[in-house]
């Protein structure tokens, strides 16, 4: 019944939302004239609204098999014993015949069971491919991937609610790397390795954040804002990973092949498959991923002053952070991250994200991209690859070891 319920429940808030801002300034502009307009002509896509009632349920759509596994473990035990109980279902495999709670044993034997369509040679090329392009896939994930979707002002809500700015742009950017840095290794995404329990472990925390929310802030505006963490905003999130990481990569002159990119978008279909996001919202390739993310942006609203905020805290992590020693270093980095935002993002997001002008902001990024042409040309591939799993390994366990302390933010 409840479930009956449930249907009713979203066929009549989705019967009432539309694209709505498909008129707006912002969405116009950056489908004919900025980032969106690149995406189309670098994808090939065929961008309309014809899809829109097919994709827009899930706006009011979440992971209620997560949702229950944490009502069932984590809300009723102590917080290190349920995630010890976790631990121990991702480590050892739950079967039929297991006395656990059905939830468990749903989410267990969902993301246990390989799907028929996977490929692993599909996600060595993906792995391959993220470990390939060294820091230059940093710079894609902070400069454009997440300072990018602080632009989406509804897509930030969660995030300001459960009180992100006060745990740090520092501590945000461990766990967005710690999480990205362990799904995209070698074989990282097999059945109990490590990356299949990072994918496990964030399924679990966006639902606690969503029970939270409902549960603490009344405010919440479901019919504007959609349900908190939301399938649709997931499905957004990993285009990101995606789609976005790939144009960038692009933008920074890096190259790379059929398979590569076939591979990318094939292993986060596989992570967005095991975080429960459900599978007709992962796009097989950049043409299907464009496509899909048109439709969304048009429920979007441009950046709020709480996107400027996350924004700045962003950008202001480099002057906050130790991993350099000396004041003119972070200065320094700084800098250099803000002329790959104005570079790799549209000028108008970057003035509604307020971020700073500065000299010669173009001078960075272009030396970065010549550089890149001529280092795929000189170095081999699997040279390339090996340091690039080095140095990015390098900076994730320096950003470990920062925020371990408590006292840092």
């Amino acid at each position: 019944m409840f479930g009956v319920k449930l249907v009713l429940l979203l066929l009549m808030n989705s019967s009432n939302l539309q694209p709505r801002f498909k008129d707006s300034p912002h969405f116009k502009d950056f489908w004919t004239k900025g980032n969106g307009s690149q995406l189309i002509r670098f994808s090939g896509a065929e961008v309309s609204f014809k899809d829109f009632e097919k994709f827009s349920p899930y706006f009011y759509h979440v992971d209620e098999v997560g949702d229950q596994v944490v009502k069932d473990i984590y809300l009723t035990k102590k917080f290190h014993e349920a995630s010890r109980e976790i631990e121990s279902y991702i480590r050892n495999g739950v079967s039929e015949s297991d006395e656990v709670p059905e939830s468990v044993k749903k989410l267990f034997l969902q993301t246990q069971k390989i799907p028929d369509w996977l490929d692993y040679d599909l996600l060595k090329n993906g792995a391959e491919l993220c470990m390939r392009v060294n820091l230059d896939s940093l710079i894609s994930l902070r400069d454009y991937c997440l300072m990018g979707g602080y632009d989406f002002a509804y897509l930030n809500k969660p995030l300001i609610i459960t009180e992100a700015l006060k745990k740090g742009a520092a501590k945000r950017l461990s766990e967005t790397l710690d999480f990205w840095v362990n799904t995209t290794r070698y074989n990282a995404l097999e059945l109990h390795q490590k990356g299949y329990e990072f994918a496990i472990k964030t399924r679990l925390i966006h639902s606690y954040a969503r029970l939270s929310i409902r549960k603490h802030y009344k405010n919440w505006d479901t019919e504007n804002w959609g349900e908190p963490i939301n399938s649709w905003d997931m499905m957004a999130t990993y285009i990101g990973f995606s789609l976005v990481f790939l144009h960038s990569l692009h933008k920074l002159g890096n190259t790379f092949s059929k398979q590569e990119e076939d591979g990318l978008f094939h292993l986060w279909k596989y992570v967005g498959y095991l975080l429960g996001i459900p599978e007709n919202l992962l796009p097989e390739n950049k043409k299907q991923a464009t496509e899909f993310f048109y439709l969304w942006t048009s429920i979007q609203p441009p950046a709020d002053k709480d996107s400027v905020l996350l924004a700045h805290s962003l950008l202001n992590e480099s002057l906050e952070n130790p991993i350099l020693k000396y004041r003119f270093q972070r200065r320094n980095l700084r800098y250099l991250h803000i002329c790959c935002t104005w570079f790799l993002l549209d000028d108008e997001v970057c003035k509604r994200l307020q971020i700073p002008e500065v000299n010669n902001r173009k001078a960075f990024p272009i030396v970065k991209r010549t550089i890149n042409k001529i280092y795929d040309k000189l170095v081999s591939r699997k040279r390339r690859i090996k340091k690039g799993n080095k140095d990015q390994m390098k900076v994730l366990t320096d950003y470990l070891n920062i925020t371990a302390n408590s006292n840092f933010h």
